[in-house]
């Protein structure tokens, strides 16, 4: 570590940490830019408390730290060097330290150094001053030969370089200096180093434009650049030379191709990708939309497209570990597939279509450790459930870094190169033209017969010898062939406790969208509309506990492609409880989540569509009440006089609603064939208190029941006219 030491603002000192104590009290330090700098001791806390009130600050990059590689040190550079080394190399030892920081006992050291090796006590101590400073590495003692700078030559007014051949006419031309270079890099920042494309000699032509004009010229009503002459501006190859002189390809690329471009075909490579797979276990998965053309299985005369391949390749091995082919994505539904197939027991995968093989020839029915995947399918919410149920370690590759996952990038050209195109009828023609037969017109196979042949291509593939793989030591001394079979067998072997079996059933419920839903009175409700119900729950009397004590949350699984089962989660995705749609959701029934919100949409909008129908007969109604109201309370208002107190009005309710209900009975009582009678019918009255009144309250009551039957009649005559 190097610590800077800024008290005095005319010197800055920086100090390189060469030993610490065990029990981190004491520290020893040395000056890397002083000349005859030695070790000198200090307290931990001293330096602490110096950084922490600012006074000392950590310098994170190290002048001296440059890496260069054996290649690029020059025959002369390396003896240099060495000798360095052979001398200083026993005082150097960490077993002499920290005894070696202390003056008298260094003095030892480099005495026998210089009497071994024949050189003074002053080389031995420059030799390791310099191992000190400079990092505490061998190629710390490389001569400085890199490090000088190439002094740019004095101003002296004459023109610099070759001699002109026609200076006579064009002038002697101008020198390069610090406002020249600034304005050179200005152009080229400005006219070079973008996405453009312009060519150098085009930067150049407008960089004079722009920097090197002598005022304007109106020609037709547009605004012209006057040029300054070529002999009083720099040379199109003085600004070459000083492009090339300070060239950045990395910069150039960057900024004129994107970095899509660097990051695949312009940055170092470096390693290759098995040296992060220590064994079978780390997967990489992602698609690819086929090159072929394929008909329905239903219809032979229906062309649906082409179909997407997600293969999983083990990345140890190179043995492809999963297969889906299908109309899914590039999407999460696709992912899942694939990754569930890496469990599936491949010999019954393979009877499904057909194929008959045996658990040696495609042994793979487990669960990987690492996933690198592209940055859609496996990112965000999704692929919690990967990380924290089932305990995958998930990569995502960078934007645009196809070149991150080169083993299953191969795989695919491999298989689009030597199986769909030069072998399958509706393969993609790049070089079809106009009046050519249309290839998609070609297509024959179905997704069941493509899967066939990729199952075919996937069990060629595991038995071929690798020509490009690395074997490491271990597997030369074993004799193990480079064949993805044979290597994955090795790794199990060798390299064993990355790969875990776990249930099918399991890796699919963590696979599919997890979703909140309320178990309530009238069932497990889930998406606002959907009621599941389950053995379990009938058993238990969730609901009944719903409707009584409020509902509650449970998280679940579902397909969103089929509705009709969703899974309890148990466990933390170790075990699941499986609903079904209850009686009554038939609408519902092999639908998928697309389906159900278009139908909740449609819902909404034609619900939306009525609102004003529905409000305007509200208005309707509340208008209707409202006249009705009016009228009563006019009616009211005419026939009070005020002559009853409120007690009185509140003791004859139930007198009045005797006579009331008598004349209703008169109005409400049915009357079957009510043509006119014959005769006059003769009207028997009666008791209507029962005989127990007085004649002359029967008397009053009768004429109020006639006077009421007057009014009514009034009133009913008056709304017929």
């Amino acid at each position: 570590m190097l610590i800077s030491y800024t008290e005095n603002p005319l010197q800055t000192t920086v100090e390189r940490i060469l030993w610490i104590s065990k029990d981190y009290s004491v520290a020893v330090l040395i000056d890397i830019y002083a000349n005859k700098s030695t070790p000198i001791y200090k307290n931990v806390e001293d330096i602490l408390n110096e950084i922490e009130i600012n006074s000392a600050i950590i310098i994170k990059e190290d002048p001296f730290q440059v890496f260069r590689n054996e290649n690029e040190i020059s025959e002369k550079e390396k003896e240099i060097r060495n000798k360095a080394w052979e001398i200083i190399k026993a005082i150097a030892e960490k077993e002499n330290e920290p005894e070696v920081f202390n003056a008298k006992k260094r003095a030892e050291f480099v005495k026998k150094a210089s009497e071994k090796f024949g050189v003074s006590n002053k080389t031995v101590y420059k030799y390791l001053r310099r191992y000190w400073q400079r990092g505490k590495h061998m190629n710390a003692l490389l001569p400085d030969y890199k490090n000088r700078k190439v002094q740019e030559k004095q101003e002296t007014g004459k023109k610099r370089g070759r001699p002109k051949k026609y200076k006579d006419i064009v002038g002697e031309g101008v020198n390069v200096d610090e406002e020249t270079k600034r304005i050179f890099r200005i152009a080229l920042n400005k006219f070079y180093y973008t996405n453009i494309g312009n060519s150098l000699n085009t930067a150049y032509q407008l960089m004079r434009k722009e920097f090197y004009a002598d005022g304007y010229k109106v020609d037709g009503g547009i605004k012209k650049p006057i040029l300054i002459p070529s002999s009083e501006v720099p040379t199109f190859g003085q600004f070459k030379y000083f492009f090339y002189k300070e060239r950045n390809l990395k910069k150039e690329i960057y900024s004129r191709k994107g970095s899509k471009e660097y990051l695949q075909n312009h940055r170092p490579i470096l390693g290759n990708s098995t040296v992060e797979a220590y064994g079978p276990g780390y997967y990489e998965i992602d698609a690819t939309i086929a090159d072929v053309y394929l008909v329905s299985r239903y219809n032979r005369n229906w062309i649906i497209g082409r179909p997407v391949v997600y293969l999983c390749v083990d990345k140890f091995s190179r043995l492809i570990t999963g297969l889906y082919v299908g109309l899914e994505g590039p999407s999460w539904n696709g992912a899942m597939n694939a990754l569930a197939n890496t469990v599936a027991d491949k010999v019954e995968f393979c009877k499904s279509y057909g194929i008959a093989i045996t658990e040696e020839q495609w042994p793979v029915h487990h669960l990987c450790d690492t996933l690198m995947a592209d940055r859609g399918e496996l990112e965000g919410s999704l692929a919690e459930s990967l990380i924290s149920s089932l305990h995958i370690k998930v990569q995502n590759s960078g934007p645009y870094r196809a070149d991150a996952k080169g083993i299953i990038e191969r795989n695919f050209r491999i298989i689009n190169d030597k199986v769909v195109k030069p072998l399958l009828p509706g393969a993609v023609n790049q070089t079809a033209g106009r009046g050519d037969k249309n290839y998609r017109l070609d297509g024959v196979l179905d997704l069941y017969q493509m899967t066939q042949i990729l199952i075919y291509s996937i069990l060629q593939h595991n038995q071929s010898w690798l020509n490009n793989y690395n074997r490491e030591e271990m597997m030369i001394s074993d004799d193990i062939e480079p064949v993805p079979i044979k290597l994955w067998n090795w790794g199990i072997k060798n390299r064993a406790g990355l790969l875990r079996s776990v249930s099918e059933d399991i890796v699919k419920l963590n696979l599919m969208p997890v979703k909140k839903a309320s178990i309530t009175e009238s069932g497990i409700r889930l998406f606002g509309g959907l009621f599941y119900t389950s053995e379990n729950a009938l058993k238990e009397r969730l609901f009944e506990k719903a409707r009584i004590q409020g509902s509650w949350k449970v998280e679940v699984s579902y397909d969103p492609r089929n509705l009709n089962y969703i899974y309890i989660r148990k466990e933390n995705g170790k075990s699941f409880e499986k609903c079904y749609l209850i009686d009554g959701q038939e609408a519902h029934k092999n639908k998928s989540i697309e389906e159900l919100e278009f139908l909740q949409e449609v819902e909404k909008l034609f619900k939306k569509q009525k609102e004003d129908e529905q409000l305007q007969s509200k208005v309707d109604l509340i208008s209707q009440v409202e006249s009705i109201v009016r009228e009563a309370q006019q009616m009211t208002k005419e026939q009070q006089d005020g002559a009853e107190s409120k007690t009185q009005k509140l003791k004859g309710i139930r007198k009045n609603r005797q006579i009331e209900k008598m004349i209703n009975r008169e109005s409400e009582a049915f009357e079957l064939d009510k043509r006119e009678a014959k005769g006059t019918g003769q009207v028997v009255s009666f008791n209507r208190m029962n005989n127990q009144e007085p004649e002359e309250e029967q008397d009053e009551f009768e004429n109020e029941i006639a006077l009421l039957r007057k009014k009514q009649k009034e009133r009913m005559n008056g709304k017929t006219e």
